[in-house]
């Protein structure tokens, strides 16, 4: 009975009127195509804005760490050398101040 009732509605309707909307359903496809194909490229120019604006800040990011590594390597240069220059000094302090000690022992 379905398959009947489908076969009335068709039979009963004009055929130009069966054209017309035929007409409107592709019209409105083309419409519908268009604006996701209008989506798709505003998504698109979306992600290329999103991934260069990404990309220029990890760069400037980078940027920034690589600058820190390199104080903190001129940091730990000026450290190692300090220390080395007072372990020099105390080296030197003690090695004149040794004989010293060993002038004043009883002999």
């Amino acid at each position: 009975m379905v398959g009947n009732e489908k076969t009335r509605k068709i039979m009963t309707k004009p055929l130009p009127q069966i054209l017309d909307e035929i007409e409107d359903s592709i019209r409105l496809a083309d419409e519908a195509a268009k604006n996701a194909r209008d989506a798709a490229l505003e998504a698109r120019q979306a992600g290329e804005k999103a991934f260069n604006e990404a990309t220029k800040v990890a760069s400037e990011r980078i940027a920034e760490v690589e600058q820190i590594a390199q104080d903190a390597r001129r940091l730990s240069e000026l450290l190692r050398r300090a220390v080395m220059d007072g372990l020099k000094a105390i080296e030197k302090r003690l090695s004149e101040e040794t004989p010293a000690a060993k002038d004043t022992s009883p002999k």
